[in-house]
């Protein structure tokens, strides 16, 4: 039965959190301060925050750079992935990848389709590996990011998911958690 063994060990992610956005700044960015709080509440490490706006290159530098990071094994991002012409996430960071992970979007529509019915088509969460780094991209709304933390990743991101989680793909874990 897939769910959480309580008893097996926990080893938490060290997870960067990046904010994508024109207009917000650490006071008023609320989907970023909610996937801080909700991966810390988990039991993850915040490794790092940071906001950057909708500029390609900006993006696509802040993800790089937490990819070349050892002390990240994870980033998070919301923002960006809409149909304004702001938005640029996914044409910035998917050039990065060396491998999509299809399923990561599937998932996040489904569980986004019981919250706000069909205009989770108005999304283009994805998510895939920057070499050994996964990143998640998720939309800007915090109804999103909850969405996409509570009903997907806390899940698959706890190392005691059976029957198996993502925590053993991350290199510093793949000899405890495989």
């Amino acid at each position: 039965m897939a769910g959480i063994d309580e008893n097996l060990t926990f080893y938490p992610l060290r997870i960067a959190v990046l904010t994508v956005s024109d207009t917000r700044d650490e006071q008023t960015d609320k989907s970023g301060g909610l996937l801080a709080e909700r991966l810390t509440a988990a039991g993850h490490e915040l490794a790092a925050k940071a906001i950057v706006t909708d500029d390609a290159d900006a993006i696509r530098n802040q993800v790089r750079s937490w990819a070349d990071d050892p002390d990240v094994d994870l980033v998070i991002s919301t923002g960006g992935t809409g149909f304004s012409p702001r938005d640029v996430t996914p044409e910035a960071v998917k050039p990065l990848f060396r491998r999509e992970m299809d399923g990561f979007s599937v998932l996040f529509h489904q569980a986004s389709f019981g919250t706000v019915g069909f205009s989770t088509l108005q999304s283009r969460a994805f998510a895939g590996q920057v070499d050994d780094t996964f990143v998640f991209c998720l939309p800007g709304s915090t109804g999103a990011c909850r969405d996409g933390w509570d009903l997907v990743l806390r899940h698959e991101l706890d190392s005691r998911y059976r029957p198996c989680s993502l925590a053993g793909q991350v290199p510093r874990l793949r000899h405890l958690c495989a």
